[in-house]
């Protein structure tokens, strides 16, 4: 089972570093600026498909983390989904109007922006920012992070680590609160479901709707409604 995590965490690691690697070849050849772009961009979709298919592999018929083996059925499967979902959405806004009641304003979120940026400019970066990516992270954050200490303590101690760690991994400290909040969020619809896919489920959900919202939204309408958008979803 540990080899197993090891290894999920590892090819998790080569999706995320290895583009660099690739940019830093592309760049001693002094290719062009957008052949170089182009190349690294199929390389970190290619690398983070191939990164899903082996932790899928990896992790089939390993056990969740729980000693009752009461799951939710199918039907309770997808209310979990759905309740996760709004639950991150308002957990969202209630962490940044405490935020912005302590520190008296809100930041749009850099993370956010820079990630919309790629989207626009190459829109085969959706895939992996609105479905692979958060199949993987909550493979990583709540399977194996998440399910390892919880096991091992209760689900406080498991969700305040798990949720530290995710928000560090996100490298947008003005917006912690939110990662942390999302965490929990997600960590606590999967010990009430007992199954994985209801947060894995959850997340795609709420990054689908965030780069719904960024890129089909006028950027005019986006300027007016900017407030409502940071407090819903931080960006």
């Amino acid at each position: 089972m540990v080899k197993r995590y090891i290894g999920v965490i590892f090819v998790y690691l080569f999706a995320q570093l290895s583009p660099l690697l690739v940019s830093k070849i592309l760049i001693s050849n002094e290719l062009d600026l957008t052949s170089h772009n182009n190349i690294v961009m199929n390389w970190q979709v290619l690398s983070f498909l191939v990164a899903l298919f082996v932790s899928i592999i990896l992790l089939h018929k390993t056990e969740e983390p729980f000693n009752d083996r009461n799951f939710a059925s199918p039907v309770m499967t997808f209310v979990w989904i759905v309740i996760g979902f709004f639950m991150a959405i308002f957990g969202q806004a209630l962490a940044n109007i405490i935020y912005a009641s302590i520190f008296g304003e809100l930041e749009q979120s850099q993370n956010t922006v820079e990630i919309m940026q790629i989207a626009r400019a190459y829109p085969i970066f959706i895939i992996v920012v609105a479905i692979v990516g958060p199949i993987l992270e909550e493979f990583i954050f709540r399977k194996i992070i998440f399910g390892e200490i919880f096991k091992r303590s209760n689900f406080w101690i498991a969700g305040i680590i798990s949720g530290l760690i995710f928000a560090v991994v996100h490298n947008d400290f003005t917006h912690l609160h939110i990662y942390f909040v999302m965490s929990f969020v997600f960590a606590f619809v999967y010990v009430k479901s007992k199954r994985i896919i209801v947060p894995v489920m959850a997340h795609v959900l709420m990054n689908t709707f965030v780069v719904i919202v960024q890129l089909t939204f006028p950027a005019e309408l986006l300027e007016q409604v900017n407030f409502i958008q940071m407090i819903l979803i931080g960006g």
